[in-house]
């Protein structure tokens, strides 16, 4: 990434964004150095224009950035950085800086999940119940989808309203991993459903 800092005078805008909730939570400034800083340790750093140094976010309040992932925009002057934040982000102690709450819905944590599952099946850490589930093959991960397919029709015929939403929960997770043992995502089966629904 070569980005031109001279347009603001050795600073590039910087918008932090929740990995999770997809919510603008902040607007700040870096400099070459806070850049740097920021890729090295994984928390976000920026030049404070008020201060005239680096100022890590939640070095005082411990409410960090982690960083998840950091682009250039296409002209190379701006930043996005995709964080998982500690705590609230602003200093009057709200979620953003635009008084906003940033929580997330169950949709966005699908995505999260998703992602998750992704990373477990690329580093297969050990103990891990989805590791498990990747090494045991297509064929048990189906099993298991199966049975967690009968138990939430059980939970729904009994009227059994928690053990329906247990269940489906399990049905749902199983789901994720039988699609991306497969190479798909929950999105395959999002643009199926739009296609039809067209």
């Amino acid at each position: 990434m070569t980005l031109d800092f001279n347009k603001l005078n050795g600073l590039v805008p910087a918008v932090i964004q929740d990995a999770t909730t997809g919510k603008v939570l902040m607007l700040g400034f870096m400099n070459v150095a806070a850049l740097e800083k920021t890729q090295q340790t994984g928390r976000v750093t920026f030049f404070s224009r008020t201060k005239q140094r680096l100022w890590t976010k939640g070095e005082e309040s411990g409410n960090f950035l982690n960083v998840v992932s950091i682009a250039d925009d296409c002209d190379h002057d701006s930043l996005l950085i995709k964080v998982n934040p500690v705590g609230p982000v602003c200093h009057t102690g709200n979620d953003t800086c635009w008084n906003e709450t940033n929580s997330c819905d169950g949709l966005s944590f699908l995505k999260y999940l998703q992602d998750f599952i992704d990373r477990r099946k690329a580093e297969m850490p050990e103990g891990s119940y989805t590791t498990k589930l990747f090494e045991s093959g297509v064929r048990k991960i189906a099993q298991k989808v199966g049975e967690e397919a009968v138990e939430t029709v059980i939970g729904a015929m009994a009227n059994d309203d928690d053990n329906f939403i247990y269940e489906g929960a399990d049905l749902l997770y199983h789901l994720i991993v039988l699609l991306t043992y497969k190479g798909f995502r929950l999105e395959d089966l999002a643009k199926e459903l739009q296609r039809r629904h067209k």
